[in-house]
């Protein structure tokens, strides 16, 4: 099995697709391609790491161009939005450290769309969120990356390796969403 053009190309595709209607794991489809492509050619995995992330980023763009369009009425319509207070809070953050929490937004499994509606409605400059944007498309790609070299090396068979990169990414995703849930209902 080995991992190539076509693969970095589905990549790409599926990750700028799951950025905008995030209903694809584009987490777990950069570490099932990482795992894959690192038992092929190792250099292979730099470019999983930089499809992944140029993926995310064109996707990231045209979500907020969306959040720009449409606004609080569009988020509301597709139930991005449960009330003002989260917004209000999100706009808080982002105007003190614009640039740092769309960085970390981006690694928050539920986060980055209500952050991308946010910094749309308060007004964040795009020459601002294409400069965060940018390594936090990168940071998150690497780091997705990473979990699917450690499954791509705990296993002989690039088949395994690619199911248990899998199958990390959603247990920690869904883990991190129920405590990122549990915390806002507390608050």
């Amino acid at each position: 099995m080995t991992f190539g053009l076509g693969g970095l190309l589905s990549l790409f595709g599926v990750v700028a697709f799951g950025a905008v209607l995030p209903v694809v794991p584009t987490g777990a489809a950069v570490s099932g391609a990482a795992a894959l492509a690192a038992h092929g050619n190792p250099f292979m995995v730099v470019l999983v790491v930089l499809s992944g992330a140029l993926g995310a980023y064109l996707g990231d763009l045209v979500t907020y161009a969306l959040c720009r369009w449409g606004g609080e009425a569009l988020a509301r319509r597709l139930r991005w939005l449960r009330g003002n207070a989260r917004l209000d809070r999100l706009g808080a953050e982002l105007r003190h450290r614009e640039v740092p929490v769309l960085l970390v937004s981006r690694l928050v499994p539920g986060g980055r769309i209500p952050m991308l509606l946010a910094a749309s409605v308060i007004g964040v400059t795009w020459r601002t969120f294409l400069y965060a944007n940018a390594p936090a498309c990168l940071l998150w790609s690497a780091v997705y990356a990473s979990v699917g070299l450690l499954g791509g090396t705990v296993f002989p068979r690039p088949w395994e390796g690619v199911v248990a990169a899998i199958v990390l990414v959603v247990v920690v995703t869904q883990v991190a969403g129920w405590v990122h849930r549990r915390r806002e209902a507390a608050a």
